[in-house]
């Protein structure tokens, strides 16, 4: 770890320390009515959990180099997800008693202000204690969160089911039946998880004409797929199955010795597409068959506008009929706006943005921090009789689970007008 590095991890670790004590303020402020023993197991607890984080957020310091060496994404993010599930509560504790002690110095000043008052009488304010308890009670809301998202929430597949409607689809495709999946990230599941695989069985259970792939497969490395390629294998889709890349298959975001290694990693990762039955679609369009009519499948490599910009959307569509219904894969939904709408291109599906994996939905709207990133970020949009469909992925990275977010298999439905 070089000086600067170092450094900066200081100053991290001081920071969280910070928090650590004016948490543990809060706590025993909320406590303070609290039994003798009470108050002695908390703290007991309490300091415990927090000097184990401190050892292992240093302990993975000084052994990161080994964990990128082993790349086993699997165990680094659940090293983020306890971090996490300890953190955020105690940031809510900070939140409500720094409010306590806010309001406690504004009572402190009006009463060695305000007329008839005096030091004496100020120095006998009571604490606003029920601040910090109300803190604390909701401190269990962000560890409840987390906690469902690792264990439960990731494995709850959430079919979407959409119908769309063009007057251009033949009447041979009339009721097509398409399952969408999307940033499956292999890497960052277990090799003893049990997820890829009932996400596999619920896919072939929705009985699809085609099923499309809209890109990220593995979160860098090649090989990340290759505990999953015989699973994947019995995905079962009557007129074929279909891919592109992801931002994340391409390997920018890892380091290597040379350019060479790099290529020779993304071309295997090509072939982990054609191994699982997969036709990888890099910048071009092909035609569906069916009972002598067609429309047209398109699909572009990675095109974003807060991301890689490989992919060539007029390369794809060249010679592509536009009085046929088209449908275009493109990985990341910022290329609709930017780029799509120009082409008018049927039906785009992509993905990307995992719904932030993160969600609330209140009154039956949700509500997400990826809205905030990404004008469409989930679901059906609609521009001037053309259709999005961004979908909310099936795996995840970086927080190994999903909280009101739940990882989703698109089945759309394509009717005749």
């Amino acid at each position: 770890m070089t000086s600067r590095a170092l450094f900066g991890f200081a100053l991290f670790l001081g920071f969280l320390v910070i928090i650590d004590l004016y948490a543990w303020k809060g706590i025993s402020t909320a406590l303070g009515n609290s039994s003798v023993l009470t108050r002695r197991w908390v703290r007991w607890v309490y300091w415990a959990e927090s000097i184990g984080m401190f050892a292992l957020l240093v302990w993975v310091s000084i052994s990161i180099q080994e964990l990128r060496a082993n790349r086993n994404y699997s165990f680094v993010f659940s090293l983020a997800a306890l971090f996490m599930l300890f953190l955020l509560p105690k940031l809510v504790v900070v939140i409500f008693h720094g409010m306590e002690d806010v309001l406690q110095g504004l009572r402190w000043l009006w009463c060695r202000m305000a007329p008839g008052g005096g030091a004496e009488e100020s120095d006998k304010i009571s604490r606003l204690r029920f601040v910090s308890q109300v803190g604390l009670a909701l401190a269990a809301i962000p560890f409840g969160a987390v906690l469902y998202g690792i264990t439960k929430g990731r494995r709850n597949f959430h079919v979407q089911r959409e119908i769309i409607t063009s007057s251009k689809l033949p009447k041979s495709f009339n009721g097509l039946r398409i399952v969408q999946i999307s940033d499956m990230h292999l890497g960052s599941f277990p090799v003893s998880s049990d997820i890829v695989q009932r996400g596999i069985d619920l896919i072939n259970e929705q009985d699809p004409d085609l099923i499309l792939f809209t890109g990220d497969l593995v979160n860098d490395y090649s090989e990340e797929a290759e505990p999953w390629l015989d699973a994947l294998k019995g995905l079962n889709a009557r007129l074929g199955k279909y891919s592109i890349l992801g931002n994340h298959d391409y390997s920018d975001y890892a380091s290597w010795p040379d350019a060479g290694a790099k290529r020779a990693n993304l071309e295997r990762l090509k072939g982990h597409h054609r191994t699982l039955g997969f036709r990888l679609m890099l910048d071009e369009h092909l035609s569906i068959e069916k009972d002598g009519e067609q429309f047209t499948m398109i699909g572009v490599q990675n095109w974003g506008s807060r991301f890689q910009q490989y992919g060539d959307l007029k390369k794809a569509v060249a010679g592509s009929d536009k009085s046929q219904f088209r449908l275009l894969m493109s990985h990341d939904p910022s290329h609709w706006e930017a780029q799509v709408w120009e082409e008018r291109i049927d039906l785009t599906l992509s993905g990307h943005t995992h719904g932030a994996q993160f969600g609330i939905t209140i009154a039956g709207q949700t509500y997400s921090p990826a809205q905030w990133i990404y004008k469409h970020w989930a679901g059906l949009y609609e521009h001037d009789g053309m259709n999005l469909y961004v979908n909310r992925g099936f795996g995840f990275i970086g927080f190994p689970g999903r909280v009101g977010m739940p990882p989703e298999i698109t089945v759309i439905e394509l009717n005749c007008a």
